[in-house]
């Protein structure tokens, strides 16, 4: 979209890639979000702002890979469109860049604003909700999925990288039902990448004959992805999140997918974790999904590993993970 003006409502459209906003215009935009009660924490591929005849920014949109973020409209805009002018213009950005599938968090009271404009509600909480462009989106992604009969349960994982800590939990979870499902997390912000950790996972437990190793897809939400820009602080945030993340297996993937147990480790390391883990088990039982939690191996944790990594102290890397796991290590350690 070239800049233009909307004459009726004396509105100047600006666009500009967001990694090429100047420092004048990213302090203005700073500026007008904190006003908006909102943080700008960067991320931003595009940017869409609506400015006054002189100059003003009086809304402003950006598209975050495939999340659209940092959408706000000042209160002399509001009830004029300025919202969809918003959001259409991102989607069609994204469009171009052959980007279809596109989400969003938003605060739960401007849900029915993200309806009007083409999204529709995955789930939510009283605080958040999450939006999709597509209507029953989730549904055919679960619908791809064979249903699983008999006890099922389900570990969610980073594996960053696979250890034997992660290889005991599977185990040890799939002792107690028929089948196991491992979901993996599947974006792209680890040390080692996605598609070396869910190959680790499948060699590390090829020989566990009711485990099967899936990618997480786009909706179950880690940690390192929920937008925080529209919370208070960072602890609301991490508790936010996993609400919401729960919220979405128990209502959507749990019943699709016959899943009734749910098998995390302990967690002595990680406050983040033990936190979600802590939601988790007062969330799940309400939906009739029972939270069994199993002892952690020896200590071993992934961040021990990429330590020793670091450190080049293989022997330790020998000690925590799997013979399986070795190459991609290697791979990694070689890459650094």
């Amino acid at each position: 979209m070239s800049p233009g003006r909307e004459t009726g409502n004396k509105m100047d459209f600006f666009v500009t890639p967001g990694v090429l906003l100047s420092d004048e215009r990213l302090k203005k935009t700073e500026e007008f979000l904190a006003r908006m009660g909102l943080k700008y924490e960067g991320g931003a591929d595009h940017t869409v702002q609506l400015l006054s005849e002189y100059g003003e920014i009086l809304g402003n949109g950006c598209l975050c890979g495939n999340v659209l973020k940092y959408i706000a409209v000042d209160e002399r805009l509001q009830g004029e469109g300025a919202a969809v002018t918003l959001v259409s213009e991102l989607v069609s950005e994204a469009y171009r860049r052959g980007i279809t599938r596109l989400f969003l968090f938003t605060k739960a009271e401007n849900e029915m604003l993200f309806r009007g404009v083409g999204f529709y509600t995955i789930a939510s909480t009283q605080d958040v909700c999450f939006m999709e462009n597509s209507r029953g989106g989730i549904d055919r992604w679960l619908a791809s999925m064979e249903k699983q009969k008999g006890v099922v349960g389900a570990c969610v994982m980073n594996c960053n990288p696979f250890t034997k800590g992660h290889r005991y939990l599977i185990e040890t979870a799939a002792k107690l039902v028929d089948h196991l499902e491992v979901f993996v997390v599947s974006e792209d912000r680890s040390a080692f990448p996605f598609a070396d950790r869910i190959e680790m996972v499948r060699r590390g437990t090829a020989d566990i004959p009711n485990v099967l190793v899936r990618p997480s897809g786009d909706y179950m939400i880690s940690h390192a992805t929920f937008p925080t820009y529209f919370m208070k602080d960072r602890a609301d945030a991490d508790s936010v999140n996993a609400a919401l993340d729960l919220t979405v297996f128990a209502q959507k993937i749990a019943p699709a997918l016959n899943i009734t147990k749910r098998f995390v480790g302990t967690e002595p390391y990680c406050s983040v974790t033990r936190n979600y883990n802590e939601i988790m088990k007062k969330l799940l039982p309400a939906y009739g999904i029972e939270v069994v939690e199993i002892e952690r191996l020896g200590g071993i944790s992934a961040s021990r590993v990429r330590e020793a990594l670091a450190d080049r102290d293989t022997k330790t890397v020998d000690e925590l993970v799997p013979e399986s796991s070795l190459p991609f290590i290697l791979k990694r350690g070689q890459d650094a």
